[in-house]
């Protein structure tokens, strides 16, 4: 390394996230060079207008408009892309790496739904592709996975993987607001877009668990493979319940393997308090994942952010620089394989997992018994019920499941939506414990 001449890198978009992977290269810049042995110097940046106000100091000359001129230059070793969205970042990043450069990107639309064709052009090309900062920003989640839990065969991947939706459902908990108070309030404070559809319905942590899903299993996963559902439905009356019976909310992004296939599913869930997941609060990520060596394991830390994301997209770069030889261009190949075999994706309606109900009936005798005659005519079994308020035309009724198939569940709902004494299925909200025994006895037995 210390043959080498400086690492140039080319940086594609100056907004948030690349305004970032500026200002961190150029204030850590002894610290960077000194671990890696040689500088890592920005060359060229593309942005839409030169003569924007930035929150970063770039000279005029290192500044411009036409992606060629990041794309074409033979000096540039790494191409950056922040971009953000599919176009023109698609077509960006693979005539990056068809020219022998390497890719560093954040861009988790652009990996959920390209991944594997761009991993094929760089496997041709003997280029990296780095995508660490696409995933929780600066939790080292993705070269875990692929490294540290190499030897493990994963059964698990689930998390808070949206900043947003945390902070939504932490202040609906903490304040006892409505959806909407606390969604304003995200958005007064900049955790929220203006708008906020991809986080609150869920999109952006379905991306998110495509492509850990993909690293994790070693699977090729479409985010349209991925069930979602957000956290518009939530109401306080919900978080209320969950808390009298032991559990939070939180809207979960669960990979894991049954033994029928491969669940990829983005909800909102009941998480027991007892559970890591259950305490992480605010916009902060968390990350559950379990190996049949290492056991369970769970990484914290702020996903998203100019600097922590900025911190894993610079970490991509040192990688990339550490395996350049002294010539700048001899890349040595990886051997990791994200997008590989094919596993079965289970449909929604065949995971079994237990379920939250929250019903407004009238309130007379026999009600329960009708609604539960329903509920077990359609192999569905009660854990337990809750029925508060007496001397009002409507109650709430709340039932706990037992394990059950959605299709079960489903087609109970919707019987029991035809009753007369049902005046509405106010909530469904799935119950998982995300694999973490309660006292640790599945694996301490595992190793007697």
């Amino acid at each position: 390394m210390n043959q080498m001449h400086a690492v140039r890198i080319g940086v594609l978009g100056c907004g948030t996230v690349g305004g970032g992977v500026v200002r961190v290269l150029a204030e850590n810049h002894d610290d960077i060079a000194r671990k890696l042995g040689v500088p890592i110097v920005v060359k060229k940046v593309l942005v839409n207008d030169v003569a924007k106000p930035r929150s970063v100091r770039l000279e005029p000359h290192m500044l411009t408009t036409e992606a060629r001129e990041v794309l074409e230059d033979d000096e540039i070793d790494v191409v950056v892309e922040v971009m953000g969205g599919v176009n023109p970042a698609r077509e960006y990043v693979l005539s990056a790496l068809a020219r022998g450069k390497h890719v560093v990107t954040a861009n988790k639309e652009l990996v959920a739904k390209h991944g594997g064709e761009i991993w094929e052009m760089a496997e041709r090309t003997r280029v990296a592709f780095r995508f660490e900062g696409s995933v929780a920003a600066g939790i080292p989640i993705i070269k875990a996975l692929d490294e540290c839990l190499a030897s493990n065969r994963i059964s698990e991947i689930s998390g808070i993987v949206n900043g947003t939706t945390n902070y939504i459902l932490t202040r609906m908990a903490r304040e006892g607001w409505e959806f909407e108070e606390a969604l304003a309030d995200a958005q007064q404070k900049g955790y929220a877009e203006r708008d906020p559809s991809s986080d609150v319905d869920g999109l952006d942590a379905a991306y998110k668990l495509a492509i850990l899903a993909s690293v994790g299993f070693g699977v090729e996963v479409d985010p349209a493979q991925v069930y979602t559902e957000g956290i518009r439905r939530v109401s306080k009356t919900d978080i209320q319940y969950a808390r009298e019976l032991g559990y939070e909310i939180k809207l979960l992004a669960i990979a894991k393997l049954d033994g029928e296939g491969l669940q990829v599913r983005v909800h909102p869930t009941f998480v027991p308090t007892w559970h890591p997941l259950a305490s992480v609060s605010d916009s902060f990520n968390a990350i559950f994942v379990r190996g049949n060596a290492v056991g369970s394991l769970m990484f914290y830390g702020r996903g998203a952010g100019a600097g922590p994301t900025a911190s894993a997209v610079i970490a991509d770069i040192m990688d990339v620089a550490r395996g350049l030889s002294h010539n700048g261009r001899h890349y040595r190949p990886e051997v990791f394989k994200p997008w590989g075999g094919r596993l079965n994706v289970k449909r929604m309606e065949d995971i079994e997992t237990r379920y939250y109900i929250r019903l407004q009936v009238v309130d007379r005798p026999g009600v329960l018994a009708m609604i539960a005659k329903a509920f077990g005519d359609n192999h569905v079994s009660l854990e337990s019920v809750i029925q508060k308020g007496t001397g009002s035309p409507v109650v709430g009724l709340v039932f706990i499941t037992h394990f059950v198939k959605e299709m079960n569940l489903r087609s109970a709902l919707a019987y029991i939506r035809t009753l007369p004494v049902v005046k509405e299925v106010s909530s469904v909200i799935r119950v998982e414990a995300g694999g973490i025994q309660a006292s640790g006895q599945g694996e301490d037995a595992a190793e007697r």
